[in-house]
């Protein structure tokens, strides 16, 4: 038996008789290092307050465990470096508070999403007779390593992507509080669809809607705030950059006969950005504007469509375009080429955000032939 400096013995097995020897042989794998410490000895070791490790550790979305010997070095040294940066005055006990629940919900999802999926399908029994907790150690052992300095790479990527966003930004107000266009494409007759189809069916057409939505918002330079089942949120830095992601949801799902219909709502404004998440006004229009959309079209609000029309992409109107194209040819030169039209539809009170005037976007004739 050892002692560490907290007068408490560590050495000795910290396993509960009745949890699985598999799992507990997993856990030690993933995490390097065996149970050493309850919370409170890991609070001490690490020369932090139990109160702020309970805070830290709910934020990263860990359940109390009393004080059950279930803590390693890791869980100490992720408790220290956190206080380290509260003392050393480069984060305040709340930002650091923040940046623990931010990792721990995105990172949470992630780990639920490879177990559920990725590692449920590789660990199929190979031969028969053999169980599928027999495959999973040496499966996990291989992957580990790879799949931890993937993680890290993708992290340090788009760590670089949203850094330079922010370093670009004139105003330094507009880090927080932002003007962005914000999107949401939404499955028409969703709820229907979950009382028809089978479980499994419906968690395939979920994931194709997500794996295209996604791709299509990167593509385009849109980024992909969040997704909601039927229903996906992104955000732009620009009007048109929005209404091509919009349009292109629309185009690609119309030409996938195993897609129900889509509409799309858009808003351009102020937007509040928290932990990888929007807010505001705006978003909220956005959502309105999804919801009245009709089938396999795109709404936008006026402040959309205005910023369309000063960056050129659209025509304040369809007889200003034809006024220019007219005398552009008689000066023998080309029209403006836009990408997109609007068209005003009917204005309409919504609840808690006044009158609003929708514009019915499209792409200009022609433009769909020529991408």
């Amino acid at each position: 038996m050892t002692v560490d400096d907290t007068g408490s013995d560590v050495g000795e097995d910290a396993a509960d008789p009745g949890e699985d020897p598999l799992a507990l042989r997993l856990e030690g794998l993933i995490l390097g290092a065996e149970r050493r410490y309850t919370p409170f000895q890991a609070a001490r070791s690490a020369g932090v307050s139990m109160e702020l490790a309970s805070r830290f550790w709910r934020a990263m979305g860990f359940a109390d465990i009393g004080q059950a010997k279930a803590l390693t070095e890791a869980d100490v040294l992720a408790l220290r470096r956190l206080a380290g940066l509260v003392e050393a005055g480069l984060l305040s006990e709340a930002m650091a508070v923040q940046v623990a629940r931010s990792t721990g919900q995105t990172t949470a999802r992630l780990a639920e999403w490879q177990i559920d999926s990725f590692l449920e399908g590789l660990t199929e029994p190979p031969e028969p007779g053999m169980t599928r907790t027999e495959v999973t150690y040496p499966i996990v052992e291989l992957l580990l390593p790879e799949l931890e300095e993937f993680l890290v790479y993708v992290w340090r990527r788009q760590l670089a992507a949203s850094a330079g966003r922010v370093v670009q930004t004139a105003d330094d107000e507009e880090m927080v509080d932002r003007r962005l266009a914000v999107g949401f494409a939404d499955l028409v007759g969703f709820t229907r669809l979950t009382r028809r189809m089978e479980e499994e069916e419906l968690g395939e057409l979920v994931e194709a809607f997500e794996t295209t939505a996604a791709d299509l918002v990167a593509a385009h330079g849109g980024r992909l705030i969040k997704t909601l089942g039927d229903e996906v949120l992104y955000a732009a830095d620009d009007a048109g950059t929005a209404a091509e992601i919009g349009l292109r949801l629309i185009e690609t799902m119309a030409n996938d006969e195993t897609m129900p219909e889509l509409r799309v709502g858009m808003a351009f404004g102020t937007v509040t950005t928290r932990m990888g998440d929007v807010f505001g006004t705006t978003v909220n229009l956005a959502s309105r504007l999804t919801s009245i959309a009709p089938r396999d079209a795109v709404l936008v609000d006026s402040a959309f469509a205005e910023d369309l029309i000063r960056s050129g992409d659209a025509p304040a109107s369809e007889a200003q375009a034809a006024e220019e194209a007219a005398t552009a040819e008689k000066e023998g030169e080309e029209p403006p080429a836009y990408r997109f039209a609007l068209r005003p539809m009917w204005q309409r009170p919504v609840r808690g955000l006044g009158v609003v005037e929708p514009w019915l976007l499209s792409r200009r004739d022609g433009e769909e032939e020529e991408r």
